[in-house]
């Protein structure tokens, strides 16, 4: 079983190791027997975010998301804001250097930026199907980004 750091309650980071050979190297990005228990990927993406730009800050109601973060150099950002939780705010650095693979559960906001000087790309599992069978849902998503008094801010 592979070990999980949980930065916050529920947010699992697991550690992937890249395997390499004459012929490159392979990174196994996630087993369904081991994953966290009740989170079962319903699609996948990949998403190429440029240098100096970021992704959210953003949350989900109902969703849980997972990342495999294997290419270029990102800094990830978590805070808390499920009820009754305390506010907590995490950081990491994460990519080429540092592979994870996070499960972020609803209620966590997160984002993600490119403080590398490269594209980079990072891959998405969410739990839930974006826009709902054959999109015709509401997204499930809370956006701060554009909330200039938010308390989601990506100052270091």
């Amino acid at each position: 079983m592979p070990v999980f750091e949980e930065p916050l309650p529920g947010v699992l980071v697991r550690r992937m190791s890249r395997h390499e050979d004459a012929r490159g190297w392979l990174i196994e990005l996630f087993r369904d027997d081991e994953l966290p228990q009740g989170f079962k990927p319903t699609m996948g993406y990949l998403s190429v975010t440029r240098p100096g730009v970021a992704r959210g800050p953003h949350e989900h109601v109902d969703q849980t998301d997972g990342f495999a973060f294997l290419s270029g150099k990102f800094r990830l950002y978590l805070w808390e804001n499920r009820s009754g939780a305390a506010d907590q705010k995490v950081v990491m650095d994460v990519g080429e250097n540092d592979p994870v693979f996070v499960t972020v559960p609803p209620g966590v906001v997160h984002a993600y930026k490119n403080i590398g000087s490269d594209d980079a790309f990072v891959l998405n599992f969410p739990d839930r199907l974006y826009a709902g069978v054959n999109r015709a849902e509401a997204v499930d998503e809370i956006r701060h980004e554009d909330d200039e008094d938010s308390r989601f801010g990506m100052d270091d």
